[in-house]
């Protein structure tokens, strides 16, 4: 009778480790609430609860190192990060001083076009007329702001030494200082709420345009290799691009850990995209969200094996990488 109970009572917990594992909390590593990725955490996350009754929280870091740390060491389940960013935690190289195996790419989310954007009374319209002029630099609480900029000025064939240095902390201090005149230009990503008002504020600005070419391509992927160009053309939201214009741009990515399961996977890419326009609708620029786009091959990651079954069961083919 003792053993009989014992194995009953065995059985009672190894059932109950089960459902507390599958009812377990996953969390999204993000920066700071009011970040870009934060908020798209915050949509994606609230979706899979409302639709799917999944238990995802999210969870802020200081920066990009401490969120993708998470995720490697496993305190967090996903993160969204610039693939660059992240194809560098991989490696180990740049501003990550120790290599994140563990990162795997879950899918391409959306593109994000970034430039540097001036008053428009300056009479500024190209990178090419910074030469001499200040540029925003130092980026000490927002690092991965350097590389993005030195790949803008090789695209308007400039490097830091043909412009002043101003240093700035982060994104927000870099726009009022431009508005306040300390530096002539500031770095924002297309279609950010903060150009918007700087716009208001200084009587209009443009973003500065780059060239476009197999040249500069080379030169902006030897800064990062998963950078590339895009065309936007003139839209409300878009303030300060007067014309259709071209930008270094990256793609936006979901990221898991090895350590998440294809099935916890599957059913978080099933939320994404089955309801992509609810999540749209709650914020504008994840309108991008595209299946057919959203499996892309980068150099330097590999997809979570749970992504590879998601797509290839939904019937969706690897973008190979340009």
């Amino acid at each position: 009778m003792r053993t009989l109970k014992k194995i009953i009572l065995a059985g009672l917990m190894t059932a109950g480790f089960t459902a507390a594992a599958h009812a377990q909390v996953q969390s999204f590593s993000t920066p700071p609430q009011g970040s870009v990725w934060n908020t798209m955490a915050s949509v994606i996350s609230a979706q899979a609860r409302n639709s799917a009754g999944l238990k995802m929280v999210v969870q802020p870091y200081g920066g990009n190192a401490q969120m993708m740390q998470a995720v490697n060491d496993a305190l967090a389940e996903y993160s969204l990060n610039d693939v660059n960013d992240v194809i560098t935690a991989v490696s180990g190289t740049g501003d990550y001083t120790s290599a994140m195996p563990s990162l795997r790419v879950v899918a391409r989310v959306n593109p994000f076009p970034v430039g540097l954007y001036v008053k428009e009374s300056s009479g500024m319209t190209s990178v090419a007329d910074l030469k001499g002029r200040s540029v925003p630099s130092g980026w000490d609480a927002f690092p991965i702001a350097k590389s993005h900029i030195s790949a803008i000025l090789a695209a308007g064939g400039l490097s830091w030494d043909d412009v002043k240095q101003v240093p700035v902390p982060e994104l927000i201090r870099g726009s009022d200082d431009m508005a306040s005149g300390r530096v002539d230009s500031a770095f924002f990503a297309v279609g950010g709420p903060k150009v918007a008002e700087i716009d208001a504020s200084v009587g209009g600005v443009r973003f500065l345009s780059v060239e476009a070419n197999d040249e500069t391509l080379q030169k902006i992927r030897a800064v990062r290799p998963a950078f590339y160009f895009a065309e936007l053309t003139p839209a409300p939201v878009r303030v300060g691009v007067p014309e259709p214009m071209m930008f270094v741009t990256w793609d936006n990515v979901l990221v898991a850990g090895a350590h998440v399961s294809d099935e916890d996977v599957q059913k978080l890419l099933a939320v994404i995209f089955d309801e992509r326009e609810a999540i749209g609708g709650a914020y504008p620029p994840l309108r991008a969200l595209n299946l057919e786009t959203a499996y892309k091959a980068y150099p330097g990651v590999d997809y979570h094996p749970g992504a590879v079954a998601f797509f290839e069961e939904r019937g969706v083919e690897l973008i190979e990488a340009q």
